[in-house]
């Protein structure tokens, strides 16, 4: 009975650790105190991190994709995550966050209260954004029409729609390590960052465990479609096949070297991408080609 006694203290103990371990965990206010944002880059930031892509209404066109009033419905093997509205309305949106609210919620996943977000928003991408390039963001963002539209709950079932658990998959995959290791040239370092932390490629070119985690090992290896439709597909070098020229041809267009055109959710990171200068499309390509093959 004694030792029954203390291998319930023992739990006791380690699930209160593992509990406060798992707590949302939100940066100091001094990782942005000395920071002014600038909106001329920050709206290359805004399209390269692919911010409008999900959260404008779902089919708006020109003008009206700065409109970031959510809406837009994203299946998944743990529910559907429906965008929230993050235009310049104070209380459906989020015209009353601070710099560092931003900065907690893309970097870190934490809400202005204090609770975790869903991975469904990449911050296990956004993680490994620049602080500066934050405060760019939140610029330009500040100099966008509010929405009143308001945010629509996400549809997920027990036990996914339990936030809290949210705090063990940040422990167990939320890191600000690069997936393409090492030195690579100015050039391709560019690229990596535009790749891994802003345009998150890597959020549905890489496949992932049973806990929603990408397996970093088959970086860009290809996924199943989340809606259910086909795959998403391998583009390390080798499968993919193509050029940086090629690459570049395909993020400023839309064509693919055998006059294919882009469909899908992939025709607005080719619109994100061909709002950027050619040299971050070339730098892209660079990365890519510098990714090891996935067979």
């Amino acid at each position: 009975m004694r030792i029954m006694r203390w291998l319930v203290v023992l739990g006791l103990v380690a699930a209160g650790g593992l509990y406060l371990m798992a707590r949302p965990k939100p940066l100091a206010a001094a990782a942005v105190a000395n920071l002014t944002g600038d909106a001329v880059h920050g709206e290359q930031v805004f399209w390269a991190a692919g911010c409008a892509s999900c959260h404008m209404a779902a089919e708006a066109k020109g003008e009206a994709q700065l409109v970031l009033s959510g809406g837009q419905r994203f299946p998944s093997d743990f529910g559907t995550f429906i965008a929230p509205n993050i235009s310049q309305d104070p209380q459906h949106g989020i015209g009353n966050w601070s710099m560092l609210d931003l900065a907690n919620a893309i970097t870190r996943g934490v809400s202005p209260k204090g609770e975790h977000y869903y991975p469904a928003l990449p911050y296990a991408s956004y993680a490994k954004m620049e602080m500066q390039d934050v405060a760019d963001l939140y610029a330009f963002l500040k100099t966008l029409p509010a929405d009143p539209t308001p945010s629509q709950p996400h549809e997920l079932g027990f036990p996914f729609s339990i936030r809290d658990s949210i705090g063990v998959w940040k422990l167990m995959f939320l890191s600000k390590d690069w997936a393409l290791p090492g030195n690579l040239t100015p050039t391709a370092a560019r690229g990596r960052y535009i790749a891994e932390a802003l345009a998150h490629c890597g959020e549905c070119h890489t496949p992932r465990n049973r806990l929603g985690g990408m397996d970093t090992t088959r970086w860009l290896g290809g996924a199943p479609n989340p809606s259910g439709e086909g795959r998403i597909p391998n583009i390390t070098p080798a499968k993919l096949g193509w050029t940086a020229a090629d690459i570049v041809q395909y993020l400023t267009t839309g064509f693919t070297p055998e006059y294919d055109s882009v469909g899908g959710h992939m025709a607005h990171v080719v619109d994100n991408m061909a709002r950027l200068p050619e040299s971050d499309r070339l730098a892209v390509a660079e990365y890519i080609l510098a990714v090891p093959n996935v067979e």
